[in-house]
């Protein structure tokens, strides 16, 4: 039976957020692009199962896109407002609960990125092209969704655009044509995907193999010519942080992995499902950005195959994102998980002490002491557990849930079925309180709270 969350997807930290009465399965998206005025066109069809009876739908779609024509299961007699964010969509006839819902929805617009307190997120123009970031909001800047974490569903995109300009979305490259000055390029996502997941990016790039013909999973780069030097240094040991990270946390959960450097410089790495996305200033020849790699690439596990279904579980995907870089840290002789993470208390314990990492508040939910500490909560708990079974137990939690939506209790659950000891108080004291706790010494008890 379905949880009342999955008939009622509103998220107190999103409200104005997801939409009530049916699940989408399928995006088909066909979108041109036009660069240099920042000009996009869209066709968009949403295949959903209704879950309730209603006389009218809704989905998100930002207000700078202008939408020409709506049709719902083939019919042009659909009515559709579009104000605040939101589509509204009333169909001719009423759909029965279990219902087929096919909306189509021809837009057009400059698209811009979705302003909000984390700044603005979704499409955002380049110095020559475009890239996508839509954490946590930012899908209806650029197609109309259900734009909630918990709804997942495959994808087709199709992104037109000027022929110098290399076009790219998530998943596999399925056909790429060139007709007079423009390219049409297809690609299909297969595995369920969230809507802020997914991704265009477009610029001046070229496509290169990283690894070695025949390596388990196909590891693509897609940079600016002029730093194709530089970023097969910086980047070089992506398969061996490939290799760790499937020892660790289970297979690699998605067909291939793209990463993208965009001439820009940004501020941060952002991630897409099966993509991760670099600024030209995170190739400095140093390997200096090299831990934001190994955070990047542990979120295809933790946050897109694995995602919340509610933002105040974010410590799910940027508290294992944060603890795979020092599982990378201690694989490739540097500093150990347990030295890095004895480094990160003694810093959080200068901080303030006034946010609740299990349930952060959408003000706070970025905030980097949500990424430290729920590191921390994951070391904690390794050194309850020892080594085999906290590995066996991620690997069990990528097994479960992969494609899904999960929630901490699910976790603390399964990690329950690991330790003859009771585990709850160590979770509700690391995640549940304000005060930080003390790690235990190598070896102690990980639910002891000494000052």
């Amino acid at each position: 039976m379905r949880s009342k969350f999955y008939e009622d997807p509103i998220d107190p930290y999103l409200p104005q957020n997801g939409n009530r009465g049916y699940r989408v399965s399928r995006y088909e998206l066909e979108l041109s692009y036009k660069p240099a005025s920042n000009r996009l066109a869209g066709r968009a069809v949403i295949i959903a199962v209704t879950t309730a009876v209603r006389t009218w739908f809704t989905l998100d779609l930002s207000q700078a896109l202008t939408v020409s024509k709506v049709l719902v299961n083939g019919s042009k007699g659909a009515k559709f407002a579009h104000q605040h964010g939101k589509l509204s969509v009333t169909p001719q006839q009423k759909i029965p609960a279990g219902g087929v819902l096919e909306i189509t929805v021809h837009y057009a617009g400059t698209p811009k990125p979705v302003r909000g307190p984390w700044g603005e997120v979704g499409w955002e123009e380049l110095t020559e092209g475009a890239l996508v970031a839509s954490q946590p909001n930012g899908a209806a800047s650029w197609f109309p969704c259900d734009d909630h974490p918990s709804s997942k569903a495959s994808y087709r995109i199709s992104i037109t655009t000027d022929s110098p300009f290399y076009a790219m979305a998530n998943g596999t490259l399925i056909s790429k044509q060139a007709k007079a000055s423009q390219t049409t390029w297809v690609y299909e996502m297969a595995e369920p995907m969230a809507s802020y997941l997914a991704t265009i990016q477009i610029g001046n790039y070229r496509k290169y193999r990283i690894g070695t013909p025949g390596e388990p999973v196909p590891m693509q780069a897609v940079v600016p010519p002029r730093l194709r030097a530089v970023f097969e240094h910086d980047f070089a040991r992506q398969p061996e942080m490939m290799a760790l990270f499937t020892e660790r946390f289970g297979p690699y959960p998605f067909e291939n992995y793209s990463v993208v450097v965009t001439e820009d410089e940004l501020d941060i790495p952002i991630e897409a499902q099966g993509i991760s996305i670099f600024g030209a200033n995170h190739c400095d020849g140093r390997r200096g950005s090299e831990r934001l790699v190994a955070h990047e690439l542990a979120h295809q596990w933790f946050g897109n195959s694995l995602t919340l279904k509610r933002w105040s579980d974010i410590w799910l995907h940027e508290g294992f994102a944060c603890y795979a870089e020092w599982i990378w840290s201690e694989a490739a002789g540097g500093p150990s998980a347990d030295q890095l993470a004895r480094a990160a208390r003694a810093n959080l314990a200068r901080q303030p002490q006034d946010i609740v990492v299990g349930d952060p508040g959408p003000k706070d939910m970025f905030d980097d002491r949500v990424y430290k500490r729920g590191a921390l909560t994951l070391h904690a708990l390794r050194l309850e557990l020892r080594d085999h079974l906290f590995f066996e137990l991620v690997r069990e939690w990528t097994a479960r849930y992969r494609h899904g939506a999960v929630t901490t209790e699910e976790f603390v659950d399964l990690a329950g079925h690991y330790s003859v000891a009771p585990l709850r108080a160590l979770f509700a004291l690391w995640l549940g309180t304000k005060p930080l706790p003390q790690l235990p010494p190598l070896g102690g008890q990980a639910h002891q709270n000494t000052k």
